[in-house]
């Protein structure tokens, strides 16, 4: 005949946080013994891939990690990946030059519009 097991700690149902798996003590008895959750990796937060080189773990796990299983050496390291990082610094370029080059564009109308006033207007008169 089976051996019937219960539940060791209050929580009665069959819920994601309350898993077990069977296992036969050194005595011989089966028992229940509590499984916890699978960590996840973190994503990306632009594109949602999993981030390289960041180890999976709970959220309480994560708080008593040391920081170089948490992060990559990089700016945005641990919440960006590399792809998204590089797009980002080179829109930002982008942007940037294209503001220097309206800054350069309505100085030179500037200045066109300045050496037209100051030119006396040369009056041509036609003989026939």
């Amino acid at each position: 005949m089976v051996q019937r097991l219960t539940y060791r700690r209050r929580l009665s149902y069959n819920t994601k946080s309350n898993r077990v798996k069977v296992v036969k003590t050194p005595g011989g008895k089966l028992t229940y013994q509590y499984v916890k959750k699978r960590g996840t990796v973190p994503k990306c937060g632009d594109c949602k891939v999993e981030l390289p080189g960041i180890k999976a773990s709970r959220p309480k796990e994560r708080m008593s990690m040391t920081k170089r299983l948490k992060t990559v050496s990089r700016t945005y390291g641990g919440s960006r990946c590399a792809k998204c990082v590089r797009l980002r610094i080179v829109r930002a370029f982008l942007i940037e030059e294209q503001r220097i080059v309206a800054m350069v564009m309505k100085s030179k109308k500037g200045a066109v519009a300045t050496e037209v006033t100051t030119q006396p207007q040369a009056v041509s008169s036609k003989s026939k």
